[in-house]
């Protein structure tokens, strides 16, 4: 048959190579910054858009979606059309990926510094960043479907299956999770509220990690470790199985991030079950990338890109089993909320994420540019001092976490807690932190080092932005099986087929899980004594997600003894009815607040925010001094109530409707409460009688956020008390 040539489409991908390397650098710098944070947490006191909170989500969404899924994106437009011996078939899509993609984290980097935050770990961003995020997306994996359909090559390689099941499983997570009502352009509530909300995003959650940071990164495994190696995949048939267990058994796991909440027991025994049978295709996959290199080990020990996939596959290994081994309930009970989850994260981000991406680009650039590496020495320098940030990053959290979690649940002889006091245990930990620090700054300097060297590549080498190629026309062929044809090779010409059984695979347990969860009353019982917030808390809790508070505390009392000793009676499902969206958090750098209500006085929470080492010596709290100056924006609060409403929450017509009174009392009431320290009422006098004198407007102290935030923590947990739990334990029985 007569050979056809054409041409692939090497821009694309150098385009993505180039963001990948601007916001790796930006998310990792963000990274170290907030790692000294800890250390330093006033150095950058007074500025509310560069706070810890804000800054948390920021360098989660850049190292995922901006480094990671650029990574991604370079990877599957190189790979993909070598495989299909075809051009991408829409330009115009190419580009609208890449163009709508880097405009997205442009606004990811404008929002969450602005405090424009959905609060929901992986998926921060507004309503109007959701809808551009699913466009682009949708565009990208129509540009992905529409190339195999006019492929050159009829086999779909076992990559490919791996960037249609992310494709079409990020699409549905995304969507789903996604799911709220506007208030304004940049502020919406979830459709979701309290525990159906908490699975819905751990549901998300854990497979964003899933299937945005571990099957594309398979699938890009998959094509160029076998190509850096110079040899074949060790197993296909392993690849098979590798590929149809893990998207059908990932899709059940997220409950294991909710376990001893007040997410339903059932739910979270499915978690549990799933993540453990979870480890047998994952070590598969890990096990297969491994075997490749047989007969390639001499050359690993002199080829940096290789010596990159390897510690990433490492990695990858060493996470997917720790993430089987935390979701046994006695172990979780130790690790969750603890430094020892930071670790693990870092484990599998840093190596698997990191590492493939590092080993990918030195393989790919010089080949696209027509060159040689500039520097090998630089490209090994780089590998060693990376593997040293990540021992020096891990280890020193491994045992940060595990201190935490001995000191939060050791008893004295009488009964009493050991370390009653939270900061006891954060200040036993500082020396770890310096140690993350370290490593993280080590980490950073090999992607410096990299950058370095890929200049250097790029201006040696030739600009061939459409490489010419040449290839036999598809044949067809029945759209039957063929005698003696396997299955699998009958349906891995079939795109279409192979994405719609791939479809049916993941909706299958998250259908299981959340279906019943939102449907069956019985799953959330209501507390009787629960109330909605009232304007001025729900206005104070808007700002608690806007600071990103959520990051550091959590709002979920485990029924354990030391937990109840420690925070107060354990959560129940019934509290969180009235929650659009959850805030259970998922790390304790400071304590529990959901019983912080009624436990300290106005004026302390005051103080705290203001400077938070002058009511809890020792404290790694930055100040929020920010919130005790400027004046509470009231104007949307009645369009947040009727939203509210939309949603379930039974706000009346005359609750609306008075709800600047309503606010007006109870700030005033906080107000007065305020002024029982002398200081205070000394300190505030004085700046109004100094802003009369100077003609200045002045800002009533119950019209300013402090007063919302505090009316939001002075609420939290108080609608239920233990004796109303044990009134109605003593009924039923």
């Amino acid at each position: 048959m007569e050979m056809q040539q054409f041409y692939y489409d090497n821009k694309i991908v150098k385009k993505f190579i180039y963001a990948t390397l601007l916001w790796g650098i930006v998310g990792f710098s963000v990274g170290l910054l907030l790692a000294f944070m800890f250390l330093f947490p006033n150095v950058t006191s007074g500025i509310s858009w560069l706070s810890f909170g804000r800054l948390r989500p920021l360098h989660t969404n850049a190292v995922i979606f901006a480094f990671v899924g650029n990574a991604i994106y370079a990877g599957v437009y190189y790979s993909l059309q070598r495989l299909l011996k075809a051009r991408m078939a829409s330009n115009f899509l190419s580009n609208f990926n890449f163009w709508g993609w880097q405009l997205i984290i442009v606004a990811a980097a404008i929002t969450l510094p602005l405090g424009y935050s959905s609060s929901k770990e992986y998926a921060e961003l507004e309503w109007p960043i959701d809808i551009a995020i699913a466009l682009v997306w949708v565009a990208f994996g129509a540009n992905m479907i529409w190339t195999i359909l006019q492929r050159r090559q009829r086999h779909l390689y076992v990559a490919i299956w791996f960037y249609l099941g992310t494709f079409v499983t990020v699409a549905v997570l995304h969507i789903f999770n996604s799911l709220a009502l506007p208030v304004s352009f940049l502020k919406s509530y979830s459709v979701y509220a309290g525990v159906q909300d908490a699975l819905v995003q751990w549901w998300y959650g854990h497979n964003a990690v899933a299937f945005f940071l571990t099957t594309p990164f398979l699938g890009l495994m998959y094509y160029f470790v076998p190509k850096a190696a110079n040899r074949p995949v060790y197993s296909y048939k392993l690849s098979i199985v590798h590929f149809w267990s893990l998207i059908f058994i990932y899709i059940w796991a997220g409950p294991h991030h909710l376990l001893y909440t007040s997410l339903p027991e059932w739910a979270q025994n499915l978690g549990v079950a799933f993540s453990i049978m979870l480890l047998a295709p994952s070590w598969g996959g890990m096990i297969n990338g491994l075997l490749t290199l047989r007969g390639a080990w001499d050359k690993v020990r002199t080829d940096p890109v290789l010596k990159f996939m390897v510690v990433a596959i490492t990695g990858y290994g060493m996470a997917t089993f720790e993430g089987p081994m935390l979701s046994l309930k006695n172990v979780n009970a130790i690790a969750h909320f603890s430094d020892w989850i930071i670790a693990h994260v870092h484990v599998g981000a840093l190596a698997w994420n990191g590492f493939l991406t590092f080993g990918m680009l030195y393989w790919m650039i010089p080949r696209l540019f027509k060159t040689k590496l500039y520097s090998t020495t630089l490209a090994n320098f780089h590998f060693w001092i990376g593997t040293l940030g990540i021992i020096m990053y891990a280890l020193p959290m491994y045992v940060a976490g595990f201190v935490q979690a001995s000191m939060w649940k050791q008893f004295n002889p009488d009964g009493t807690l050991t370390y009653g006091n939270f900061l006891e245990t954060v200040n036993e930990i500082i020396p770890m932190y310096w140690m993350r620090a370290i490593g993280g700054s080590m980490f950073i300097l090999g992607a410096f080092v990299m950058l370095y060297n890929v200049i250097r590549t790029v201006r040696s080498g030739s600009d061939v932005t459409d490489e010419l190629a040449e290839a036999q026309a598809l044949e067809k062929v029945s759209k039957h099986r063929t005698s003696g044809e396997a299955w699998h090779t009958w349906l891995e010409r079939k795109p279409i087929k192979l994405t719609i059984f791939a479809t049916i695979a993941i909706l299958i347990g998250g259908a299981v899980q959340i279906i019943p969860t939102l449907l069956i009353k019985s799953n959330i019982p209501t507390i009787s004594t629960v109330k909605p917030y009232t304007p001025l808390e729900l206005e104070g809790r808007d700002i608690y997600i806007r600071e990103g508070c959520v990051g550091c505390h959590s709002q979920m009392v485990r029924p354990f003894r030391s937990e109840v000793e420690r925070y107060g009676e354990y959560s129940k499902a019934g509290e969180f009815v009235y929650d659009h969206p959850f805030l259970w958090g998922s790390k304790r750098t400071g304590p529990d607040l959901h019983r912080i209500g009624g436990k300290y006085s106005d004026s302390w929470h005051l103080n705290h925010m203001y400077d938070p080492q002058s009511t809890s010596p020792g404290s790694i709290m930055p100040s929020y001094q920010w919130l005790l100056k400027d004046k509470l924006d009231k104007t949307g609060t009645e369009d947040k109530l009727k939203v509210m409403v939309s949603l379930g929450v039974p706000y009346t017509e005359e609750e609306i409707a008075n709800a600047q009174a309503n606010m007006d009392a109870q700030g005033r009431k906080i107000e007065e409460n305020l002024h029982q320290d002398p200081d205070f009422a000394k300190t505030y006098e004085a700046d109004k009688k100094y802003a009369q004198e100077n003609g200045q407007d002045f800002i009533e102290m119950k019209d300013r956020e402090i007063v919302a935030i505090i009316a939001y923590l002075q609420r939290l947990g108080v609608d239920i008390k233990l004796k109303d739990v044990q009134d109605k334990l003593t009924s039923k029985n």
